[in-house]
């Protein structure tokens, strides 16, 4: 859909407008020049500024016709924190042929956080040039801007500049006093139904996403009311309370329907209303640091937006039938929503492209017999430290939510000899939404496909029990509820008496109490995985080695007098195989 000031504006023009949502950049591209040449085309037709709204991923999210004042850019994504970038750059055309970017363009990216800001300039059905912008460090209460020269459209170095958003990224908070920051965070009311200890979480999710928490409400429900999930004369309740704390954002702790967000928009008069699952996509948005992380989050975000294209206003409510609600409006949402499910099944191709790049990487670690370990547990249990604990990597570890979303390889060497890989995988959580699950699948795989779980579980949390079957839920839900596993209560080093986890571990991956267990414990399960071996191949017998090198790792041969002497590391049926085949004297376990 084409948004903006469209008055007197051809259909057909508009219909050719919005096949340009159809166009997929590749992330390494600014913008093409063909993009631009068209956009400075359709300017010239209607003597307006045209804008283009682009995500990090390369999807179009908006196009709008009419200046930067007159014109508020749709709420694409939670707006967590106003002085971190939107993740949206924002491309627009300038009538008359003049490229460079105005103050009102440069004010703009300052309170929108754009990554970036490009005016084209248009001109007799051409472009005759952009100029971008990047926001920089804070300093003398603003942050800084910095400012391309004019280039021509075909020149445009495209690498560069998208390099310019990442260096942004690092740099718009440098400089801000923390105080400022927390004063331009957004003010946040949380609702619920079940429990103090899931708004309790709710609380950690917001701040975790650059919110203030300025109050609560728990409203007892044996299910949501269909309309407005805590019921009318609750939500009047709600806007009282609002106005009362200064709210400008309401959080409600279970996944809305488009008609509730909607009904409880119009009650709390102009308050933004989201949902948890809205709250935690945007959180995966902000830490998804690889293509395919990207990729999974727009993936799980698009899914979750679909059956919620009614929600968006009146304007967009034209499918329940009747007077008024027929006519174009059903077509424009229907293209909407076309648009969103091609953009989902090119986004599962790319997903599964990369997915099969990992799947040869992990048929390469089975060929070489190298066992696979997989941390996995609720969120924020601290499985970052105990990878970097048990590695000795520098991998980002934080005591926030779903510090880590892509996957972490690190090989970790057993005090008696041999290695493993060890995974860190994306943290679990109650209420985890299913777009999620769903969109991040190809990921979990290296839980679902690894020789051994080790389960993490936050023993200084009251919710131990209850996160740890949670995470045993979504296991189940991945097929992987009858892996291998290791239960370890971490952070032991902070509790006088231990939860009753039956067969636990206790460990500190902060101090380093219970790892030499762990990796003891590790290693004896795995013996059925990899098994560190000796052999002694008789000349006569010279096919072995080769059946050794088809199905073992073979790490050292050495030809003596009595034969081959081979260190290999296979799996236990290999083992026996050959146990049986050479006997005791010349095959043993090393280790």
């Amino acid at each position: 859909m084409i948004y903006g000031n469209k008055v007197g504006v051809r259909d057909s023009l508009l219909a050719q407008m919005e096949t340009l949502y159809d166009l997929d950049l590749t992330v390494d591209v600014f913008a093409p020049a063909e993009l631009l040449d068209v956009l400075a085309a359709f300017t010239c037709a209607i003597n307006r500024e045209i804008s283009v709204y682009i995500s990090r991923s390369g999807a179009i999210l908006d196009i709008t016709i009419g200046n930067m004042g007159s014109v508020e850019l749709r709420d694409m994504h939670l707006r967590r924190n106003t002085r971190r970038l939107s993740m949206i750059r924002c491309i627009h055309t300038h009538p008359g042929g003049n490229p460079q970017l105005s103050d009102v363009d440069i004010s703009s990216l300052r309170s929108m956080r754009f990554d970036a800001m490009a005016a084209v300039g248009a001109l007799e059905g051409r472009a005759t040039g952009i100029q971008a912008a990047f926001l920089g460090e804070y300093a003398g209460g603003v942050n800084q801007v910095h400012v391309t020269p004019v280039t021509p459209v075909k020149k445009i170095p495209q690498r560069a500049w998208m390099e310019a958003i990442e260096r942004a990224d690092m740099d718009v908070l440098r400089g801000v006093p923390d105080g400022l920051q927390e004063e331009e965070a957004e003010r946040a009311y949380l609702v619920g139904l079940d429990s103090e200890q899931s708004l309790d979480e709710l609380e950690r999710l917001a701040q975790t996403a650059g919110a203030v928490v300025v109050g609560r409400m728990l409203q007892r429900k044996g299910r949501p009311d269909t309309a407005t999930y805590i019921g009318s004369g609750k939500a009047e309740e709600l806007s009282l309370c609002c106005q009362a704390r200064d709210a400008d954002l309401v959080i409600l702790d279970d996944e809305l329907t488009g008609v509730q967000a909607r009904n409880l928009e119009e009650i709390l008069r102009g308050v933004k209303v989201i949902d948890r699952t809205a709250l935690i996509l945007d959180i995966f948005a902000q830490r998804a640091q690889s293509r395919e992380g990207r990729l999974q989050v727009e993936l799980a975000q698009m899914a979750y937006q679909l059956p919620r294209l009614l929600g968006h206003g009146v304007a967009m409510s034209r499918l329940g039938g009747g007077i008024g609600t027929r006519g174009p409006g059903e077509t424009r949402l229907e293209m909407d929503r076309r648009r969103i499910r091609r953009r989902m099944a090119d986004l599962r191709r790319e997903i599964e492209a990369l997915g099969e790049q990992r799947s040869l990487r992990r048929s390469r670690r089975e060929k070489n017999k190298v066992p696979v370990v997989a941390l996995v547990g609720y969120t924020n249990a601290g499985k970052s430290t105990l990878l970097n604990a048990l590695s000795g990597a520098q991998v980002l570890a934080e005591d926030k939510l779903f510090a880590t979303l892509d996957p972490v390889v690190r090989t970790v060497r057993l005090p008696g000899g041999g290695e493993f890989l060890l995974v860190d995988t994306v943290g679990f959580i109650s209420k985890l939404p299913h777009a999620l699950v769903d969109a991040f699948r190809s990921t979990l795989e290296e839980a679902l496909l690894a020789d051994l779980l080790v389960i993490v579980s936050d023993g200084a949390s009251g919710e131990m029990l209850h996160q740890h079957d949670v995470v045993l839920d979504v296991l189940k839900d991945l097929g992987a509820g009858d892996r291998e596993r290791i239960d370890v209560i971490n952070k032991a080093d902070l509790l006088e008496t231990l939860p009753d986890l039956p067969g636990a571990l206790a460990i500190s991956a902060q101090t380093g109490v219970g790892l030499e267990a762990l990796l003891e414990k590790i290693r004896l399960k795995l013996r059925g995985a990899a098994c560190p071996m000796r052999v002694l191949i008789p000349y006569t017998q010279g096919g072995l080695l080769a059946e050794l090198h088809s199905d073992a790792r073979v790490i050292r041969e050495e030809y003596t007098d009595t034969g081959i002497a081979v260190e290999a590391v296979a799996d236990e049926p290999l083992f026996r195989r050959f146990l049986l085949r050479l006997g005791e004297k010349a095959v043993s376990r090393i280790g």
